[in-house]
Protein backbone atom coordinates (compact mmCIF):
# COMPACT_ATOMS: atom_id res chain seq x y z
CA UNK A 1 0.00 0.00 0.00
CA UNK A 2 1.75 3.06 -1.19
CA UNK A 3 0.99 6.78 0.83
CA UNK A 4 -0.19 9.80 -0.96
CA UNK A 5 1.65 12.47 -2.03
CA UNK A 6 0.53 14.14 1.20
CA UNK A 7 1.45 11.86 3.84
CA UNK A 8 4.56 12.18 6.24
CA UNK A 9 6.93 9.47 5.44
CA UNK A 10 9.51 7.87 8.13
CA UNK A 11 13.30 8.75 7.51
CA UNK A 12 13.78 4.60 6.54
CA UNK A 13 10.77 6.04 3.42
CA UNK A 14 13.07 8.86 2.74
CA UNK A 15 16.11 7.18 2.68
CA UNK A 16 14.84 4.69 0.10
CA UNK A 17 12.91 7.01 -2.17
CA UNK A 18 16.20 9.77 -2.20
CA UNK A 19 18.63 6.79 -2.18
CA UNK A 20 20.89 8.43 0.84
CA UNK A 21 21.49 6.24 3.80
CA UNK A 22 19.87 7.46 7.02
CA UNK A 23 22.58 8.36 8.73
CA UNK A 24 23.47 11.09 5.74
CA UNK A 25 19.86 12.24 6.58
CA UNK A 26 20.49 13.20 9.88
CA UNK A 27 23.35 14.53 9.44
CA UNK A 28 22.14 16.69 6.82
CA UNK A 29 19.37 17.71 9.37
CA UNK A 30 22.45 19.54 12.07
CA UNK A 31 23.93 20.68 8.83
CA UNK A 32 20.83 22.72 7.18
CA UNK A 33 18.16 23.70 10.15
CA UNK A 34 16.25 24.58 7.35
CA UNK A 35 15.22 20.94 7.35
CA UNK A 36 12.57 20.37 10.71
CA UNK A 37 10.90 17.17 10.29
CA UNK A 38 8.24 16.47 13.31
CA UNK A 39 9.70 14.24 16.22
CA UNK A 40 7.46 11.70 17.68
CA UNK A 41 7.70 10.40 21.54
CA UNK A 42 11.05 8.50 21.10
CA UNK A 43 12.46 10.72 18.49
CA UNK A 44 10.80 8.93 15.75
CA UNK A 45 11.18 11.31 12.59
CA UNK A 46 8.60 12.27 10.40
CA UNK A 47 9.22 14.56 7.42
CA UNK A 48 6.46 16.21 5.56
CA UNK A 49 6.33 16.46 1.79
CA UNK A 50 7.98 20.23 1.75
CA UNK A 51 11.32 18.70 3.74
CA UNK A 52 11.23 15.61 1.02
CA UNK A 53 11.31 18.20 -1.59
CA UNK A 54 14.22 20.26 0.17
CA UNK A 55 15.89 17.26 0.97
CA UNK A 56 15.81 16.33 -3.12
CA UNK A 57 17.25 19.71 -4.01
CA UNK A 58 19.99 19.14 -1.40
CA UNK A 59 20.98 15.46 -2.77
CA UNK A 60 20.83 17.15 -6.08
CA UNK A 61 23.33 20.17 -5.03
CA UNK A 62 25.78 17.63 -3.25
CA UNK A 63 25.34 14.59 -5.59
CA UNK A 64 24.70 16.04 -9.35
CA UNK A 65 26.05 19.29 -9.19
CA UNK A 66 28.75 18.87 -7.23
CA UNK A 67 28.00 21.71 -4.54
CA UNK A 68 30.05 21.32 -1.08
CA UNK A 69 27.98 21.92 2.38
CA UNK A 70 28.99 25.01 2.76
CA UNK A 71 28.38 25.88 -1.19
CA UNK A 72 24.49 24.89 -0.17
CA UNK A 73 24.04 26.41 3.00
CA UNK A 74 25.13 29.55 1.34
CA UNK A 75 22.25 29.00 -1.66
CA UNK A 76 20.20 28.81 1.33
CA UNK A 77 20.94 31.46 2.78
CA UNK A 78 21.00 33.91 -0.15
CA UNK A 79 18.25 32.48 -2.76
CA UNK A 80 16.30 30.93 0.32
CA UNK A 81 14.75 26.99 0.41
CA UNK A 82 12.26 27.84 -2.92
CA UNK A 83 15.71 27.43 -5.25
CA UNK A 84 17.04 24.90 -3.47
CA UNK A 85 13.79 22.71 -3.85
CA UNK A 86 13.52 23.46 -7.44
CA UNK A 87 16.89 22.22 -8.52
CA UNK A 88 16.25 19.20 -9.27
CA UNK A 89 13.33 20.14 -11.68
CA UNK A 90 16.76 21.64 -13.55
CA UNK A 91 16.07 24.84 -12.25
CA UNK A 92 19.77 26.01 -12.61
CA UNK A 93 20.95 27.90 -9.79
CA UNK A 94 22.96 30.79 -11.20
CA UNK A 95 25.16 33.31 -9.38
CA UNK A 96 28.93 34.32 -9.36
CA UNK A 97 29.08 33.87 -5.60
CA UNK A 98 27.92 30.49 -5.63
CA UNK A 99 30.08 28.10 -7.13
CA UNK A 100 30.56 24.27 -7.64
CA UNK A 101 33.85 23.05 -5.57
CA UNK A 102 36.91 23.50 -8.35
CA UNK A 103 35.34 25.85 -10.63
CA UNK A 104 35.89 29.43 -10.88
CA UNK A 105 32.50 31.74 -10.74
CA UNK A 106 32.68 31.65 -14.76
CA UNK A 107 32.48 27.88 -14.71
CA UNK A 108 35.67 27.20 -15.63
CA UNK A 109 38.30 25.24 -14.03
CA UNK A 110 41.05 27.60 -11.89
CA UNK A 111 44.07 27.28 -13.52
CA UNK A 112 46.88 28.06 -11.32
CA UNK A 113 49.51 29.41 -13.99
CA UNK A 114 50.38 29.35 -17.70
CA UNK A 115 52.49 25.71 -17.84
CA UNK A 116 49.75 23.69 -16.28
CA UNK A 117 48.48 19.95 -17.06
CA UNK A 118 44.96 19.33 -16.78
CA UNK A 119 43.77 15.85 -15.93
CA UNK A 120 41.07 14.50 -15.55
CA UNK A 121 39.46 10.04 -15.43
CA UNK A 122 37.27 9.06 -17.81
CA UNK A 123 34.65 8.47 -15.02
CA UNK A 124 35.00 12.42 -13.96
CA UNK A 125 34.53 13.24 -17.86
CA UNK A 126 31.28 10.76 -17.75
CA UNK A 127 30.08 12.08 -14.71
CA UNK A 128 30.45 16.19 -16.15
CA UNK A 129 33.28 17.20 -13.75
CA UNK A 130 36.26 19.16 -15.92
CA UNK A 131 39.51 18.53 -15.36
CA UNK A 132 41.87 20.16 -12.45
CA UNK A 133 44.46 21.83 -12.87
CA UNK A 134 47.90 20.55 -11.64
CA UNK A 135 51.47 21.99 -11.51
CA UNK A 136 53.57 20.37 -14.28
CA UNK A 137 54.73 16.91 -13.40
CA UNK A 138 51.94 16.23 -11.12
CA UNK A 139 50.69 14.25 -13.98
CA UNK A 140 53.53 12.05 -14.28
CA UNK A 141 53.67 11.23 -10.45
CA UNK A 142 49.19 10.83 -10.52
CA UNK A 143 49.70 8.26 -13.47
CA UNK A 144 52.65 6.40 -12.29
CA UNK A 145 50.98 5.75 -8.73
CA UNK A 146 47.85 4.70 -11.05
CA UNK A 147 50.13 2.19 -12.54
CA UNK A 148 51.48 1.04 -9.69
CA UNK A 149 48.01 0.41 -7.86
CA UNK A 150 46.79 -1.23 -11.22
CA UNK A 151 50.03 -3.95 -10.56
CA UNK A 152 48.78 -3.84 -7.21
CA UNK A 153 45.42 -5.03 -8.30
CA UNK A 154 46.84 -7.38 -10.53
CA UNK A 155 48.81 -9.28 -8.17
CA UNK A 156 45.93 -9.44 -5.35
CA UNK A 157 43.54 -10.97 -8.06
CA UNK A 158 45.67 -13.90 -9.36
CA UNK A 159 44.32 -16.75 -7.78
CA UNK A 160 45.62 -18.23 -4.39
CA UNK A 161 47.48 -21.23 -5.29
CA UNK A 162 49.84 -18.68 -8.00
CA UNK A 163 50.16 -16.09 -4.88
CA UNK A 164 51.28 -18.88 -2.42
CA UNK A 165 54.16 -20.03 -5.03
CA UNK A 166 55.19 -16.16 -5.99
CA UNK A 167 55.08 -15.34 -2.07
CA UNK A 168 57.52 -19.08 -0.87
CA UNK A 169 60.07 -18.04 -3.71
CA UNK A 170 62.63 -14.70 -2.05
CA UNK A 171 63.18 -11.91 -4.17
CA UNK A 172 66.43 -11.43 -5.67
CA UNK A 173 67.52 -8.40 -3.23
CA UNK A 174 66.33 -10.61 -0.55
CA UNK A 175 68.83 -13.11 -1.05
CA UNK A 176 71.17 -10.94 -1.60
CA UNK A 177 70.99 -9.37 1.48
CA UNK A 178 71.19 -12.29 3.55
CA UNK A 179 74.06 -13.52 2.25
CA UNK A 180 75.87 -10.15 2.81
Amino acid sequence: MSKTAQAFRTISEVSDELDVPKHVLRFWELKFPQIKPMKRGGGRRYYRPEDLELLSGIRHLLHAEAYTIKGVQKILREKGVDAVKAAPEGTAIKSDETVPRGKTAKGRVAARGSATAKVATSAGKARGIEPIAMPPGAAKAVEQAIAELKACRALLSQSPESANENAAKPAPARRARRQA
